[in-house]
């Protein structure tokens, strides 16, 4: 086992309401700040709250939203020029992963004088960053908690992973009524994204006592939103509950891995913008049918915490449960069950495989794969 290191950083706020003191947390950092805002928010009238707080106390703020293309080096590289000419004090982001991922990049190399490109192509920051204030409005930030920020290199679509300081993020603000815009069909392949990243997390080569213990805690809570509580003692709100299972998920992940399911869907959204959850979800059974033929005790812990068959159910039959567990709830949610649903060709998706093999977080698999193993699991669920 390798060394145990615990550092918290980002500081994590979380609970109903906490957007509205977002201007107190981030006022002894400065009084100028620009505001990363996905346009989405603006839409369901959330960033009218946001940018409140900020102009109750007095906070000087302009806000970037041009994120169509995503978290593109092409984006980021317009959103730190804009960062540098306002001489701001600070980065606010707000929104899904690509927002963060826009943020915390502008803040890392808002200091730096090489150019932007000389980064993706995997130069290491020297500089100081500017601090970063990240408030999410999904369920999981599985990379705030890490010195990896993932990006589409605008050259090649490729998926790319930014190296960064570690403080880069001073805090990580959860305000559960954020996520109640989402739509039902959003929330149901978040939550099934979620299952899958705190599975492997737990099934990783990097796994550890620590992170199992969040993945433990996070799969019974979202067992609990999304089936219901065993006992009337618990009487937390959904929203609640799902955004600490993620709060939960996402640390586990950053101390020990993602695994195949949402490195292929990083890469295919990179190469094809096609929504990264919904890759994930559509992948989760099949890799599930994949790991259950060497990794069956820790499937059937898994099945047991979220509930999904009877104490005496074990081995591979509570793996299978599991795995139709996951199945009916993709099929509730009315999701695509394959990737050729989502109008992908077998040759596009070699592409997105050969990108995985580049990212050296393939090596932290359950097991090792090569790319034609890779090719052999995109072909079952394609």
């Amino acid at each position: 086992m390798s060394d145990f290191i615990f550092r918290i950083s980002p500081n994590i706020v979380l609970g109903p309401y906490t957007v509205s003191r977002l201007g107190t947390q981030v006022s002894e950092w400065g009084n100028r700040f620009m505001v990363i805002m996905d346009p989405i928010l603006s839409e369901a009238k959330t960033s009218e709250k946001i940018l409140q707080s900020l102009a109750d106390r007095k906070i000087d703020c302009f806000v970037f939203s041009e994120l169509t293309e995503g978290s593109s080096s092409k984006t980021i590289e317009r959103a730190l020029s804009l960062a540098k000419e306002g001489h701001v004090h600070g980065i606010i982001c707000c929104g899904g992963e690509k927002a963060l991922n826009i943020g915390r990049a502008v803040a890392a190399y808002y200091n730096e004088v090489h150019p932007f490109y000389s980064f993706v192509d995997g130069a290491l920051p020297n500089t100081n960053p500017l601090p970063c204030f990240c408030v999410p409005t999904t369920y999981r930030t599985p990379f705030v908690f890490t010195s990896e920020i993932p990006i589409t290199d605008a050259r090649s679509h490729q998926l790319k992973f930014l190296k960064v300081q570690n403080s880069v993020c001073k805090l990580l603000l959860v305000d559960p009524n954020l996520t109640l815009s989402l739509t039902d069909n959003q929330k149901s392949t978040l939550q099934i994204e979620l299952m899958g990243m705190a599975i492997e997390a737990y099934l990783s080569q990097k796994a550890n006592f620590f992170s199992d213990t969040f993945v433990e805690k996070g799969l019974q809570i979202i067992s609990y939103a999304i089936d219901g509580s065993p006992s009337l003692d618990i009487t937390t709100p959904e929203e609640v509950l799902l955004a600490e299972a993620g709060s939960m998920i996402s640390m586990a992940t950053s101390s020990s891995s993602l695994g195949m399911g949402s490195l292929l869907a990083l890469t295919i959204y990179s190469r094809y913008k096609i929504n990264k959850s919904l890759v994930a979800a559509i992948l989760l059974p099949y890799a599930l049918e994949d790991v259950a033929k060497y990794k069956v005790a820790q499937l059937d812990k898994i099945a047991h915490m979220l509930r999904v068959c009877g104490d005496e159910i074990t081995g591979e039959d509570a793996a299978k449960a599991l795995i139709e567990y996951v199945r009916q709830k993709i099929a509730m949610a009315n999701l695509p069950t394959r990737l050729k649903d989502l109008k992908l060709t077998i040759e596009q998706l070699s592409l997105a495989i050969e990108d995985v093999s580049q990212v050296d977080l393939v090596h932290n698999l359950p097991r090792s794969m090569t790319t034609d193993d890779l090719f052999d699991f995109i072909k079952v669920a394609f």
